[in-house]
């Protein structure tokens, strides 16, 4: 997330083609932190939100409204009497710093004309929205910032406003290039590092892309973007070498300034490109300049910064709220999943232990056999064994004769033989467990509303992990939720369970005999299924389908996956299997990049 200078001077040039000279019709504050003004355009009328929120500054156009206090803030009265009416003169944006400065224009209370200033920082925790007169004097602000909070700015209301210093960042719209080169030299850092720290307004993420379009490794050192070609010492040829085989092309630097002054050029010149990064249907990234280095990725454009915004966000709010709903449900399972692996663990070495019963019962037969040659009171005696010819040292107690050490030993076998047996069963169904409960975990990792979340929840109940008053009865019923469906390239419907319930009503219930089914070899995933009544499907078809078992796996962030297909009359469920859980003897596979860009997603 980069709500940085540049998506700043995006947001500016909205609003100023829009509304330079509209009138603030309304304003309230939903929130302590938060502003809303209806603006009315020439030809529109539109919300913009400005939020000082310090996890979450923002500011937008929006067609959304927001429930309003029942009594304003003393900040939101304030503004209504001195702008409520007053119309944009102008919306500024000093040094690409992340602040807009809106000019306004007013009547005072005797008629005559006044200006004043709306002033919106939008720099994390500092961020916040000033009031001001034209002589930047603070009349208020939506946060008052004394000298006991920040020693070297207040803001408080009879205080002068001035932009906070930034450290020795420079303003990078009219740098050249070989202003840029010898600032970059000079920062002994890394070269995304260097040019964010460098200059107003730029983001990390932009930062890596400029790295990215010239060809340099926004990780490498600075250093390595400049080596002397006069070589005076051993140890500087030595640099060089280092430097050389760091960074071959001798241009790089070059490369990285021309790069970044066609990136300010576009942006003082407005040329933006709204875009949004899609991992599947996780958003990961917006920017107004396109991002070519999430190659693997979606990219998803947008007419304006606004639109973008507000999908953004509503994705990003879609994904967390979903995560802040399951983490109840993510802890049980999770604590569930440590048990079982720790029981198994247990399990597993218990079961070791048990290989040593035959040497037990060798043991006891070689003393039935020649008990009668040891002494009496003996404490341990070699006798040959009857199989290798070897001699075995047996340990004896020698208060016992030697059929009776021989019938100890046979006591002993017997009950690891017993153990054994038991803990082989017990093994197999911790494994089972830990299978099954990664399979849940898996789930929750794909779920993308309440509906899975209920779906999961009620499977947890069904298989016991869970007590059903645990959650509360009086809730509403969920809708149960649909598997994804996707369509190929070839007109096949593809269908993708999202947990274990909907996995085994795709594959036993809506599944018939020549539909084929992808599950993703040996890692918890969804079952994916293709509809084909004859059976005969195109091998894109088949690599799309394997793509989609891929992707909703836990091997999605993996390079390659590899998938087990078949036909769905080879796939069967064993008696009192877990949901999901499956078993095949005959398949094919095939190596995938569990990459879903293009497949066509229909509604479920």
């Amino acid at each position: 997330m980069a709500f940085d200078g540049i998506v700043i001077a995006n947001i500016k040039k909205e609003l100023t083609d829009q509304f330079i000279g509209a009138r603030i019709s309304k304003i309230t504050q939903p929130e302590p932190d938060e502003l809303m003004l209806t603006l009315k355009g020439a030809d529109a009328q539109k919300k913009l939100l400005i939020s000082a929120n310090p996890s979450l500054p923002l500011i937008y156009l929006t067609a959304e409204n927001k429930k309003s206090p029942m009594t304003a803030p003393n900040f939101c009265m304030l503004l209504r009497k001195h702008i409520s009416g007053g119309r944009i003169q102008s919306i500024e944006q000093p040094d690409m710093e992340r602040i807009l400065v809106f000019q306004i224009s007013h009547l005072d209370d005797m008629g005559d004309m006044r200006k004043k200033k709306l002033i919106v920082e939008l720099m994390g925790k500092h961020s916040n929205i000033i009031f001001c007169d034209e002589e930047d004097m603070i009349l208020d602000s939506i946060k008052h910032i004394s000298a006991q909070v920040s020693s070297k700015r207040e803001v408080l209301p009879g205080r002068k406003w001035f932009i906070p210093t930034q450290g020795e960042k420079a303003c990078p719209l009219d740098v050249s290039a070989e202003t840029f080169k010898a600032q970059i030299l000079s920062c002994p850092t890394t070269a995304a590092k260097a040019i964010y720290t460098s200059y107003n307004g730029i983001s990390p993420l932009i930062a890596n892309e400029i790295c990215y379009r010239a060809g340099v490794d926004g990780d490498s050192p600075t250093a390595a973007l400049h080596v002397d070609s006069s070589v005076s010492t051993a140890q500087d040829a030595e640099m060089q070498s280092a430097f050389s085989s760091a960074i071959p092309d001798a241009a790089a630097l070059d490369r990285l300034a021309d790069v970044f002054c066609n990136v300010m050029h576009q942006v003082a010149a407005g040329e933006f490109s709204p875009n949004m990064v899609l991992d599947g249907e996780k958003p990961v990234e917006y920017a107004s300049l396109p991002l070519t280095m999430y190659a693997d990725c979606t990219e998803e454009t947008f007419p304006d910064i606004s639109s973008l915004l507000s999908a953004y966000y509503s994705k990003k709010s879609a994904y967390t709220r979903i995560h802040q709903k399951s983490s109840d449900l993510r802890h049980i399972v999770t604590t569930l999943l440590e048990r079982a692996r720790k029981k198994c663990s247990l399990q597993e070495k218990q079961l070791k232990d048990t290989d040593k019963m035959d040497k037990y019962r060798k043991y006891g037969e070689l003393l039935h056999i020649y008990g009668y040659e040891i002494p009496p009171k003996s404490s341990g005696h070699e006798i040959e064994d009857y199989e290798t010819g070897q001699l075995i040292k047996i340990p004896l107690d020698k208060n016992l004769t030697a059929m009776e050490n021989a019938n100890k030993y046979y006591d002993r076998y017997n009950k690891l033989k017993r153990t054994k047996d038991a803990l082989s069963v017990q093994v197999e169904e911790t494994k089972d467990d830990v299978k099954y409960l990664e399979s849940i975990a898996s789930a929750l990792d794909l779920a993308e509303d309440e509906s899975d979340l209920a779906q999961i929840r009620e499977e947890l109940v069904q298989a016991g992990y869970i007590k059903k008053h645990s959650f509360n009865k009086k809730k509403a019923k969920t809708p149960a939720g649909k598997p994804h469906h996707y369509r190929s390239s070839d007109g096949f419907d593809m269908y993708v369970g999202r947990n274990n319930l909907q996995n085994d009503m795709l594959t036993f219930k809506i599944g018939q005999g020549n539909d084929w089914w992808f599950h993703a070899k040996g890692i918890p995933g969804s079952h994916v299924l293709v509809k084909c009544p004859d059976g005969d499907m195109p091998d894109r078809t088949f690599e799309e389908a394997g793509r989609l078992a891929g992707y909703y796996s836990r091997g999605k962030d993996s390079e390659k996956v590899e998938i087990d297909y078949l036909q769905k009359k080879n796939v069967k469920k064993p008696n009192k299997a877990k949901p999901g859980f499956v078993v095949y003897y005959t398949n094919y596979s095939l190596t995938i990049h569990p990459d879903i860009t293009g497949i066509e997603k229909l509604p479920d």
